[in-house]
C-alpha cells in the first residue's frame, strides 16, 4: 500500500493530476498506520501482521 500510494504520489506530481496526488497522500499515511499498527504486535482485523 505505501509503495502503490508513493507510484501513485509521483505520477500525481509528474502529470499534475492533484487527484492522483492526494490520493498517494492517502495511501501512503494509511499504509505507514497499519505497518506501525502490525510491528507493535497489535491485532488488527484477526492478523497479528499486515502484508
Amino acid at each position: 500500500m505505501i509503495v502503490l500510494g508513493i507510484i501513485l504520489l509521483v505520477v500525481g506530481l509528474l502529470i499534475g493530476i492533484h487527484l492522483l496526488f492526494t490520493l498517494g497522500i492517502i495511501l501512503i499515511v494509511v499504509g505507514v498506520i497499519l505497518e506501525v499498527l502490525g510491528a507493535v504486535g497489535r491485532p488488527l482485523g484477526g492478523r497479528r501482521h499486515y502484508y
